[in-house]
C-alpha cells in the first residue's frame, strides 16, 4: 500500500512472497524479515522470536535503489552483454545486496537486476546524498544499466523535497533521457554520462587495434598502409650489442655436454644462476600474455648479449601457447623458432603442465611425448615439469616425455602451507623431502620450488 501526506493507506497489491523491497523495512526496524518468515514456517510464535508489534518503531530513513541492465531511453528494455569491470560501492550506512562481478554474462533470460543498493541515514536528505554517492562510485562497464536514471531521479528537485507522486516519472519524461545527463558533482569524469566509462573505452579500442589491427569491416585496407618509412620512431633504450664473437654462453655447455653435464656444472657454479621469466610469466601475468613475436624479436639480440650467462630465459609453453594461437593469431612453433635462431647462447626453457601439456586437460600419453619431441627440436632446451596438485602421475608423464626428448628436466614442487611451522597440516617439511625424493627418483636433473602463492617466508 501507499500512504497520502494524511496518513490514509491505498491498497496496491498482495504477494504470496517477499518483496523486494523488503529491504527497507528491515533497515528501519532492526528485524530480519527472511529469517522471521523462515522461523515461522518452521513453527515458532511470535514470542519466541521476540516480535511484538507495539515495541517495533522505525528509526532513521532507508531508500532502496535496484540497478538493472536496462536501457532507460528504450523503455527500460533489458540490455545483455559481458560486464567488463564491475566494483562495489561501501561506506557508513549502506547495504549491497547483490552477485554481479566482473566477466559476468547477462542474457535477455533472467530478471535484469543484479545488485540492490539500500542507503539508510537518520533523515530523508541524509539518505539522499548517502545514496547518490553510491551510485556515483559504483562501477559497471559493457552493459547499459539503469544507473544514470536513478541518479536523475535523486537529484530532481521534486524527488529531494520528499514529495512525489506515482506520476511522478510520467510528468517527467526527461528522467529518462540518460545519454546525455549532467549532475552536480565533484568528479568530472561522472558528473557527465558522456564521460563515464570513456576513458576505459578508448583504451580498449586501442588495445584491440594494437592487437589485431584496424577491422576490415570498417573498411581498413591493409594494403594501402605505407611501409618502410625511413624515419624509426622506436626509442632506442639500450645500445646495440657489441659485434664480437659470440662466447656461446651457458647453452654451449647443455650443447656440449647434455642434460647431466649441464646439472653438474650448474652444481659447481660458485656464483648465483639466473632464470630470467620475462618473455613468459611476466608478460603473462602482467599483459594477460599479448606480447606478440615481433616485439619480442625486437630485444632478443639484446636478451643474448645481456644474458648469456644466465641459467636459462623461460620463453613458451603456460598460456603463451594457448593465447599465441587465440588471441594473437600466431603459430607458437614459429615463435619458438625464430627466436631460438636470433638467441642462440641461452638455455631456452619452457613451461610444462605435466600430462595436461600446455592445455587444460589430460592428453594421451602419446600426445605428450611427441608434443615434447617436437618442442626439443625446435629449440626447447629445459623443460620445468610442474603439477598444482603435485599429483605424481601427471608429473611422471611430464618427466619422461621431456626426458626421452632430449631435454634437461626440472622437476618442480607447487610450495603451500609454512614449513616453518610443524602443525600446519600435511604440507610440512617432511612432505616436500619425500616429494623431492620422488622427483629425483623420477630422473629430473634439477629441482624447483614454485611459490605460486607468495608463501615461501626467509624463516621457511
Amino acid at each position: 500500500f501507499l500512504v497520502d501526506q494524511e496518513n490514509r493507506p491505498y491498497f496496491i497489491e498482495v504477494n504470496p512472497r517477499i518483496q523486494v523491497e523488503h529491504t527497507v523495512t528491515e533497515e528501519v526496524t532492526g528485524i530480519d524479515i527472511v529469517q522471521t518468515q523462515i522461523r515461522i514456517a518452521g513453527g515458532a510464535t511470535f514470542e519466541e522470536i521476540g516480535l511484538d508489534q507495539s515495541k517495533i518503531e522505525p528509526r532513521g530513513v532507508a531508500i532502496q535503489c535496484r540497478v538493472t541492465t536496462e536501457n532507460p531511453e528504450r523503455d527500460f528494455a533489458p540490455d545483455t552483454g559481458t560486464i567488463s569491470l564491475y566494483r562495489h560501492s561501501a561506506g557508513a550506512g549502506i547495504r549491497m545486496d547483490g552477485v554481479g562481478y566482473t566477466g559476468l554474462t547477462i542474457t535477455p533470460y533472467f530478471d535484469s537486476m543484479i545488485v540492490k543498493y539500500i542507503a539508510k541515514g537518520s533523515t530523508f536528505a541524509e539518505t539522499v546524498a548517502r545514496m547518490k554517492r553510491v551510485l556515483i562510485e559504483c562501477r559497471i562497464r559493457g552493459v547499459k544499466t539503469n544507473i544514470p536514471f536513478l541518479l536523475n531521479v535523486l537529484t530532481h528537485p521534486e524527488f529531494e523535497s520528499g514529495i512525489v507522486t506515482t506520476g511522478f516519472i510520467d510528468e517527467n519524461p526527461q528522467l529518462k533521457k540518460v545519454s546525455e545527463s549532467t549532475w552536480d558533482f565533484a568528479n568530472d569524469e561522472q558528473s557527465d554520462q558522456r564521460k563515464v566509462g570513456a576513458n576505459e573505452r578508448l583504451l580498449r579500442y586501442l588495445a584491440n587495434l594494437a592487437v589485431n589491427g584496424h577491422p576490415a569491416e570498417l573498411g581498413a585496407d591493409p594494403t594501402k598502409i605505407i611501409r618502410g618509412s625511413k624515419i624509426d620512431t622506436r626509442k632506442i633504450l639500450v645500445p646495440p650489442p657489441r659485434e664480437e664473437a659470440p662466447s656461446g654462453g651457458m647453452r654451449k655447455i647443455l650443447l656440449e655436454k647434455g642434460p647431466e653435464g649441464y646439472a653438474k656444472a650448474v652444481r659447481e657454479h660458485e656464483g648465483l644462476l639466473l632464470m630470467d621469466t620475462t618473455w613468459r610469466d611476466a608478460h603473462q601475468s602482467l599483459l594477460a600474455t599479448r606480447m606478440r613475436t615481433k616485439e619480442l624479436e625486437r630485444c632478443a639480440e639484446y636478451t643474448n648479449a645481456a644474458l648469456a650467462n644466465a641459467f636459462s630465459l623461460e620463453m613458451w609453453g603456460g598460456a603463451t601457447f594457448d593465447v599465441a594461437m587465440r588471441f594473437l593469431h600466431e603459430c607458437p612453433w614459429e615463435r619458438l623458432e625464430s627466436l631460438r635462431e636470433k638467441v642462440p647462447d641461452i638455455p631456452f626453457q619452457m613451461l610444462l603442465r605435466g600430462a595436461n601439456a600446455v592445455g587444460y586437460t589430460n592428453y594421451p600419453d602419446n600426445v605428450v611425448h611427441k608434443f615434447c619431441k617436437q618442442a626439443q627440436a625446435s629449440g626447447i632446451d629445459i623443460f620445468r615439469v610442474f603439477d598444482s596438485l603435485n599429483y605424481l602421475e601427471n608429473l611422471q608423464l611430464g618427466v619422461d616425455a621431456a626426458g626421452e626428448a632430449g631435454g634437461f628436466v626440472e622437476g618442480t614442487m607447487s610450495y603451500t602451507g609454512n614449513v616453518a611451522d610443524p602443525t600446519k597440516g600435511k604440507y610440512n617439511l617432511e612432505y616436500y623431502v619425500k616429494l623431492a625424493d620422488e622427483l629425483v627418483a623420477m630422473g629430473v636433473h634439477s629441482l624447483a620450488i614454485k611459490d605460486m602463492a607468495g608463501l615461501l617466508t626467509p624463516a621457511a
